[in-house]
């Protein structure tokens, strides 16, 4: 994604605290008309969604989509399992790591990239435990208090 012009949607910041991500992969999202205009309004969630693998494609299950607002009947319900665009080495790929258990699919984030293209950063993730989460914790307090001392000597 580096210096690209993306637009971020909706953002999974508790993914990193609660998984540990072992590899990323862009898909892109099967939407309807009013779904990529709702988007592109930033109405969009996936807290509490996770990706399934359902007769050799992927899912994500539990994504909401706010209705937009000038949708009337064209408007599909928020909550539908919508379909998500990998190459089929991926695909195996994901199926393979599934298979071998404790691994999760979880949504990043979504995004619309440079060409107007709705897309999800998906990760493979393990679970963290109680003493992972409360480690991670502490080192990100440590870096922060070393950021604002180097801050603070060279503000002096």
């Amino acid at each position: 994604m580096g210096d690209k012009k993306v637009k971020l949607v909706a953002n999974n910041k508790k993914a990193y605290h609660d998984y540990f991500i072992d590899e990323t992969y862009e898909a892109g999202i099967v939407l309807t008309g009013t779904e990529i205009k709702s988007l592109r309004a930033g109405k969009a969630s996936i807290k509490e969604s996770y990706g399934k693998i359902i007769d050799g494609e992927v899912f994500i299950i539990g994504m909401s989509i706010s209705p937009y607002e000038q949708g009337n009947r064209f408007n599909v319900d928020s909550l539908r399992e919508r379909k998500l665009l990998l190459h089929r080495k991926e695909i195996n790929k994901l199926i393979g790591a599934l298979k071998v258990g404790g691994v999760a699919l979880i949504p990043l984030k979504i995004y619309i990239n440079e060409s107007g293209k709705a897309k999800m950063a998906i990760g493979l993730g393990r679970g963290k435990k109680n003493y992972d989460k409360r480690d991670s914790i502490a080192k990100k307090d440590a870096a922060r208090k070393i950021d604002r001392a180097v801050k603070s000597s060279i503000n002096r």
